[in-house]
């Protein structure tokens, strides 16, 4: 059987159960944590037969990142986690580990970059992998060797998903969430560029540089680039995962039994 590497992007599996389960009717919140570890079991089971895996690996977030540091507003208005939720987070790993699936969470660094980093990784290594995410940060990543499978819709996402969902090309998704910002994760983007400007933008031009040159752009539209190119920078170091960091495990170590 040729390698296949899964890499589950933990939390945001188990908030999305969680989510469900939390409004469900239970005699009592320790039988709902019960069902939802029980469910977030049944969907790594499920997950690893679906991909064929033969290595998996669940990460979880670490404290702060770079991005908290690099930027003081990033996720500044995002809900925070629900205690209860919170403090059966070590149920839920345990709950993971069951199925075989190694489970790591990293000092300071967020999961997604750590995922990215993996895929990368396996993907220069010819190993076959697939992302389990709901996560939108992941789809540049997208290529021969790299999936992105959505476990509640059953999807495998595609380029094609993306141009309908975005209206713009894979490529040129880091470009269009630096200029449209991203509400989600309070990154700004460019004051005033809304979702069809910066459309219009990363369709038309290859750069922004080009875009700035170009005579027959609009005064106004090139103003709002010139005025705040720096926002554009920092936000496009912002959506961009990182695919470099030192994770001090091999793949070896990741081996289903």
């Amino acid at each position: 059987m040729n390698p296949h590497l899964l890499l589950i992007d933990a939390l945001n599996l188990i908030r999305r159960i969680y989510g469900v389960d939390a409004n469900q009717t239970h005699h009592s919140d320790e039988h709902m944590l019960k069902a939802c570890c029980a469910r977030v079991a049944h969907a790594c089971k499920k997950l690893i037969t679906t991909t064929n895996a033969t290595h998996a690996i669940a990460v979880f977030d670490g404290d702060k990142s770079w991005r908290y540091h690099f930027y003081k507003d990033y996720k500044h208005s995002r809900a925070p986690m629900p205690q209860t939720l919170k403090e059966a987070l070590p149920q839920f790993k345990a709950a993971i580990e069951e199925t075989g699936i190694v489970v790591f969470e990293p000092t300071n660094d967020e999961a997604d970059d750590i995922i990215a980093t993996l895929a990368h990784k396996a993907a220069n290594n010819q190993i076959n992998n697939t992302i389990v995410s709901t996560d939108k940060g992941f789809l540049p990543h997208l290529n021969e060797q790299i999936e992105v499978y959505d476990y509640f819709k059953k999807q495998q996402l595609t380029q094609q998903h993306i141009q309908e969902r975005f209206g713009v090309a894979q490529h040129k998704l880091i470009d269009f969430w630096a200029l449209a910002g991203d509400k989600t994760n309070d990154i700004p983007g460019v004051k005033s560029i809304g979702v069809k400007s910066a459309q219009q933008l990363v369709n038309q031009y290859n750069t922004l540089e080009e875009a700035l040159s170009d005579e027959s752009l609009s005064a106004r539209l090139q103003k709002k680039l010139a005025d705040d190119m720096d926002m554009f920078v920092i936000s496009k170091q912002l959506v961009s995962l990182r695919t470099d960091i030192h994770l001090g495990f091999s793949l070896k170590q990741l081996r289903l039994n």
